[in-house]
């Protein structure tokens, strides 16, 4: 348990000591008007009150990447919890507050658009179309999964529920996002940080479960995985949701349209992501405690990671607090799978420049986004998310190059966005180069020196151009 809460309380303080200096290093301008008032129209710019927004940032961010990532990760053993640790302090919860808060000075603006500014028009013509490929497949994996557990819960058709879902994300999708997500997503973050707690209270006292048994210190740098599954780069990709995820990036600019003043967006980007790593570490602890260890795990996981949130729920918390949890686990997929739908339409509408006050222009964008939907749901549940792990991974080092651009700019500290953006490019390269079913299948060795290479390679560019020209940031002031 001690090192459990030793994991917690460095979150915590990242939060205070790190992203106080992340703050620090942007820049806020209190006195600066926020798009919420600059340009509401009453369905994506609404002001909201800052604990809903962090509530509703938390939920749009935390789908099941935060609970099945961390799972399948701890078939690594403790070291998929120092990532966690490490990868949202000074990765995630840094990306997730530059995705935002650029947006706040950028009208709300998509990561896209920003890419686009910061980095060059043919950044924002790939991330277009990167962001809006990776939005697709966010949404189809956040289908499958809970209508997967609901099947599960219920023994009815699961494509009965994968119909149900696609009826509620349609609408919401279009209706203005104070109707449904302003109003009902605030209870839903609520109920998911119960949860999590709950599930944490009832293994700590649990009489036939001990929190981390057996765990030592240098567990934490060691690969125990039962199958000897190498853990660079793959961890990195596995753990996404809870570490540093780039659907983030596509989400942050939702609540970018509703905060009302820019001192609240440590609070609402850096925090709402040290609020996933807390969950991502729940789950990779239980995971590691219900099953006695990585082996155990794997057994009981039997290739899929909504087999451990079933057992371990209804164990720790017994049919009636188990289902509940479950179900608190289901809202989380289907709470981010709508807000991506709602991302893609917003993307789609600025590339096309097509406002969206009306409701038949934003009809006009979703129906063909739920019918290329529809259709990827047939495609295999395993093949979609490892596709979505590479995809969200690499849509996190765009927009992590993006805020370093933007420091370089305005001479500030651009190393906390440059480090972990390199590091990032490392982890992409190598695992594609690597991976015999989604890249070249080279020898790790020689792939892991190339990924190294190219991500100082895109650094010294960076800072080449950058340093190389000056910029007009008048409206940036």
């Amino acid at each position: 348990m001690t090192w459990f809460l030793l994991c917690v309380g460095l979150l915590l303080v990242g939060y205070f000591v790190y992203g106080a200096f992340v703050e620090k290093v942007f820049g806020i301008n209190a006195k600066r008007q926020t798009p919420a008032f600059a340009q509401t129209d009453g369905v994506d710019y609404v002001p909201m009150s800052k604990g809903k927004v962090y509530l509703i940032q938390l939920l749009n961010i935390a789908g099941v990447g935060p609970i099945f990532g961390p799972i399948l990760g701890a078939l690594y053993g403790p070291a998929a919890m120092l990532w966690i640790v490490i990868g949202c302090i000074f990765a995630g919860a840094v990306h997730d507050y530059f995705s935002g808060m650029l947006s706040v000075r950028n009208g709300g603006q998509s990561v896209p658009n920003l890419a686009g500014k910061y980095l060059g028009k043919s950044a924002k013509h790939f991330m277009n179309v990167f962001a809006t490929i990776l939005l697709l497949l966010v949404g189809v994996v956040f289908i499958s999964a809970p209508a997967g557990l609901l099947g599960k819960l219920t023994g009815l058709s699961v494509s009965l529920f994968v119909g149900i879902i696609f009826v509620y994300y349609l609408i919401a999708t279009i209706v203005p996002v104070d109707k449904i997500i302003g109003r009902l997503y605030p209870f839903f973050g609520a109920l998911l940080l119960f949860m999590s707690v709950g599930l944490t209270v009832a293994l700590i006292v649990s009489s036939e479960h001990s929190l981390l048994p057996g765990v030592e210190a240098s567990d934490f740098l060691t690969n125990l995985n039962p199958n000897d599954m190498p853990l660079w780069p793959a961890l990195f990709i596995t753990i996404a949701c809870g570490a540093v995820s780039g659907f983030h990036a596509t989400q942050s600019p939702l609540m970018a349209r509703c905060m009302e003043n820019e001192t609240n967006g440590r609070f609402v980007f850096y925090g709402a992501m040290i609020g996933e790593g807390i969950i991502a570490l729940i789950w990779c602890a239980i995971a590691l405690s219900f099953f006695g260890g990585v082996e155990g795990l794997a057994t009981g996981m039997a290739g899929n990671p909504a087999n451990v949130v079933y057992e371990a729920s209804t164990g720790l918390l017994g049919a009636v607090g188990g289902f509940m949890a479950v179900l608190g686990v289901i809202i989380l997929p289907i709470t981010s799978g709508d807000t991506a739908f709602r991302s893609a339409r917003l993307i789609l509408a600025e590339f096309f420049n097509m406002p969206q006050t009306q409701l038949p222009k934003r009809l006009m964008l979703a129906i063909p986004l739920f019918v290329l939907g529809g259709i990827l749901t047939q495609v295999d549940f395993g093949v979609i998310w490892r596709y979505f792990g590479v995809a969200n991974q690499a849509t996190a080092v765009l927009m992590l190059w993006t805020a370093s651009a933007y420091l370089l700019r305005h001479n500030k500290l651009h190393w906390i966005c440059t480090i972990p953006a390199m590091f990032m490019t490392s982890v992409v390269v190598t695992f594609l180069l690597n991976s015999a079913t989604l890249g070249a299948g080279l020898p790790m060795t020689i792939s892991t020196v190339v990924g190294v290479l190219v991500a100082f390679a895109v650094a010294t560019l960076l800072v080449i151009k950058i340093k190389g020209k000056s910029v007009e940031l008048a409206e940036e002031a």
